[in-house]
Formats: structure tokens, C-alpha cells, sequence
């Protein structure tokens, strides 16, 4: 039953994460929102074709084979993607229409969120426990 948990090995989440730091504070200091499209665009189509370009390249660096690395719960990392696919099309959206503060905003948030995961904490993965833990309590009601 184990093997049929889908899994993301650690270094490509955090390859990913890296990616959307980096690309949100180089569209800060350039002023050049599209930059913002290169996590963007990789997040959504590793949502709508389970195909992110990112991870697709960190993955030929690997040292080791994939499932010898820490794996990340694929559904958490769906959730994730979810909220950051979103924060970066506000953010994208708001800078290209001239809405500089909803875009720094919207920036903020996921930068800091990956950055803070990046550390070990995952503010998403407690969005999305806190999420579930409701569901549950009122299907028991």
C-alpha cells in the first residue's frame, strides 16, 4: 500500500521553492514583472499536466535515484503549488496593470512562504491541515 503514495523527492520541491524566491526578488530589483511567468507558468502546468519544467530540469542533477531522497507528500505539494500558482498570477496581473502595491502584496506572501519552507517550516502544509482538520470536525456534527 506505501508504494502507491505519490511523492516529490525533496530537492526538486526545494529547487522549485528556490525558483520562486529568486524570480519574485529579481522582478523587485529589475522591475520586470515577467520574470514573475517562470514559476508561474511552471506551476501551472505541473497542475494541469503534472508537467513542471523546473522540477523536469533539477531532476537531471539528482545524484542519487529519486526515491533514495526525502520524499514530499505529492497532494501536500499540489496544495502548495495551488496557493502559489495564485498569489503569482495576482502578483503578475496586479504589477503588469500598474497595481504596484496589490502585486508587492501578493509577492510578499509567496516569496515568504517559499523562503519560510525553504527553513523547514511549510506554511501551506499547515493551511492545508488546518483545512482538513475542519472538514473533519464538521462531518462529525
Amino acid at each position: 500500500m506505501a508504494d502507491n503514495i505519490r511523492s516529490i523527492p525533496r530537492p526538486l520541491v526545494k529547487t522549485n521553492q528556490w525558483v520562486i524566491v529568486l524570480s519574485v526578488v529579481l522582478t523587485w530589483v529589475s522591475g520586470v514583472e515577467w520574470l514573475l511567468l517562470i514559476p508561474l507558468l511552471s506551476g501551472l502546468s505541473g497542475l494541469l499536466f503534472g508537467f513542471n519544467p523546473i522540477m523536469q530540469l533539477a531532476k537531471q542533477f539528482l545524484k542519487k535515484d529519486p526515491k533514495a531522497y526525502i520524499p514530499e507528500d505529492w497532494e501536500q505539494q499540489q496544495f502548495n503549488q495551488k496557493i502559489a500558482v495564485l498569489c503569482l498570477a495576482i502578483g503578475f496581473i496586479s504589477f503588469f496593470a500598474g497595481w504596484n502595491t496589490l502585486g508587492y502584496i501578493f509577492t510578499i506572501l509567496v516569496a515568504v512562504a517559499a523562503f519560510v519552507a525553504i527553513l523547514g517550516f511549510c506554511i501551506g502544509c499547515f493551511i492545508h491541515y488546518q483545512w482538513r482538520q475542519y472538514k473533519y470536525r464538521r462531518s462529525i456534527h
